[in-house]
């Protein structure tokens, strides 16, 4: 199956039987009634959660780069996301920011957040979705320099290893002119911290 295509009510179906099989398989009546329904609410909700790997980021962006003749920093800041850990397959939500540097293009705003989401929503490492952010914006937008940084909580470090509730992970990438230029990496930083 490619990356886009569809998930069909059969597919569905299939991952709800899995769903069934675990939750049997640690010991609970799946004919219980508060377990009934749930393999399939599991399947959809899995489905909905990963939703990343079918979409394609041309059609998210859609035409939305403008023309722009400043050439000053854009800075979207604390756009929500939620993710699966691809190792323990668990929660790892947080926050990411944005910002660039215009080479004559703009993009708008609403869609850095919808990119955040293609990769967020999907298995995948705090690590790797925030360079993967990083990497797209760069070259779908042709910006001077991008930088990226994510904080997040993992719930894979939370309910079970660990159990350490505090730690929030954060994680920084550059591109372009913010992987030269400290100054601007600290302008970036000053003015998330506004």
């Amino acid at each position: 199956m490619s990356s886009t295509a569809a998930i069909t009510d059969e597919i569905i179906e299939e991952i709800a039987g899995h769903y069934e099989a675990i939750i049997r398989l640690l010991g609970e009546d799946t004919s219980r009634e508060g377990l009934v329904k749930t393999p399939m609410r599991a399947a959809k909700a899995m489905v909905y959660a990963t939703r990343g790997y079918r979409q394609d980021a041309d059609a998210i962006i859609n035409g939305a780069i403008f023309t722009h003749e400043g050439s000053n920093m854009v800075i979207v800041r604390d756009i929500e996301f939620y993710s699966l850990c691809e190792h323990h397959i668990l929660p790892f939500f947080g926050k990411v920011s944005i910002g660039y540097i215009p080479d004559g293009r703009t993009i708008g705003l609403s869609k850095l957040a919808r990119l955040v989401d293609f990769y967020a929503r999907r298995l995948q490492v705090q690590e790797r979705m925030t360079a993967q952010i990083c990497k797209i914006i760069m070259e779908k937008l042709g910006a001077k320099g991008v930088i990226v940084t994510c904080t997040a909580d993992h719930l894979c470090m939370k309910m079970r290893g660990v159990e350490k509730q505090l730690p929030a992970t954060t994680t920084v990438e550059t591109a372009g002119a913010f992987n030269d230029s400290a100054e601007l990496r600290e302008e970036f930083f000053r003015a998330l911290s506004h």
